[in-house]
């Protein structure tokens, strides 16, 4: 299992679009991935899910991952919040 702390950077946080993006990614991995935000804990493979942390600009969101592809999957999520989601601003 894998943990890490990420702080989101991207403008408008994890609205509709890029928890789509990240839900999108997590499912193309054969592990299991989790987001946590202050004491709410989802699967992140869920769109709802993710939506409903409301985790905006400046907001620190917590993943963990766990089982075959962990590795990958870190690195992946990892790349996503630190390249905002492919937003330009």
């Amino acid at each position: 299992m894998l943990r890490q702390t990420v702080t989101i950077t991207n403008k408008l946080g994890l609205h509709l679009r890029a928890s789509s993006k990240l839900s999108q990614l997590a499912s193309s991995f054969a592990c299991e991935v989790w987001l946590e935000r202050n004491t709410r804990r989802i699967n992140a493979k869920s769109v709802l899910g993710v939506t409903m942390l409301a985790a905006g600009l400046g907001s620190e969101v917590t993943i963990e991952t766990s089982g075959e592809q962990e590795d990958a999957a870190m690195q992946s999520l990892m790349d996503l919040f630190h390249n905002k989601f492919g937003e330009e601003y």
